[in-house]
């Protein structure tokens, strides 16, 4: 049986870790108090205590992220959420006169394009400075006027934007519209060239059958003269019999 002693030390001990347990939850936020809470109950009544069970938290970077329009309708500022208020706000923030581009998959066609922030206006980058993100060349920029054809919110939108480059990106910038006129030369050079040999092949086809047909005509012209011989010999050996008998 145990002691009194024992008994009171485990009293103790128990009230001990229960006021721990107190002062470090409270020492917790709202959130971080939640996923305490849920893990220990996972941890004393679920099967596998390790597991820990991944809650879904939707921040203001998701919801931007989410409700983000690259041109924003009426529809979208009429809506009254808060989502849609944050969105606005940021939206709002950002300089909607030159446009910074993300030139990284510039080969096969994707370009991005976003608005330029209150820090990039103030650099200079995107209207005196490269408006290719990776670049920053200062000389030879130009401005070019640039239809946006993105896919947003389900839909396929386009829009008209400037964005400012240099040579070596206006290059990138250019880079599928240029393949795509190299391979239409391409293409119509080469049927231009198979017309060539079809006509060419037609022209000895024609010269051939021409040919065929002169010889032909030889022939029958050579047999005919042969036929013509032999029936003058037979008319000269006739009389020359007659002349024998007279």
């Amino acid at each position: 049986m145990a002691s009194f002693r024992s008994l009171k030390s485990a009293i103790f001990e128990r009230e001990e870790r229960k006021q721990q347990y107190q002062a470090h939850i409270r020492g917790l936020n709202a959130y971080d108090r939640h996923k305490k809470f849920v893990n220990d109950y996972v941890g004393f009544y679920g099967k596998e205590g390790s597991k820990q069970e991944k809650l879904l938290v939707k921040t203001d970077q998701d919801t931007l992220r989410e409700g983000y329009r690259f041109i924003r309708s009426e529809e979208d500022d009429m809506d009254p959420s808060w989502e849609q208020k944050l969105v606005k706000r940021y939206y709002a923030k950002l300089f909607k006169e030159y446009c910074i581009a993300d030139m990284s998959q510039y080969k096969s066609g994707k370009i991005g394009l976003r608005w330029r922030t209150e820090k990039e206006v103030i650099s200079g980058k995107g209207q005196f400075v490269c408006g290719n993100k990776h670049c920053n060349e200062k000389e030879g920029l130009t401005s070019y006027e640039v239809n946006f054809s993105y896919f947003e919110a389900g839909e396929n939108k386009q829009a008209l934007v400037k964005l400012v480059t240099c040579e070596r990106c206006a290059e990138k910038l250019l880079y599928k519209k240029r393949k795509e006129q190299e391979q239409l030369r391409r293409r119509e050079k080469e049927e231009l060239r198979k017309k060539r040999e079809r006509s060419e092949s037609d022209d000895d086809t024609d010269i051939g059958n021409s040919r065929s047909k002169e010889r032909r005509k030889g022939k029958k012209a050579s047999a005919s003269a042969s036929g013509h011989k032999s029936d003058d010999d037979d008319e000269n050996f006739d009389e020359f019999l007659e002349g024998m008998f007279l």
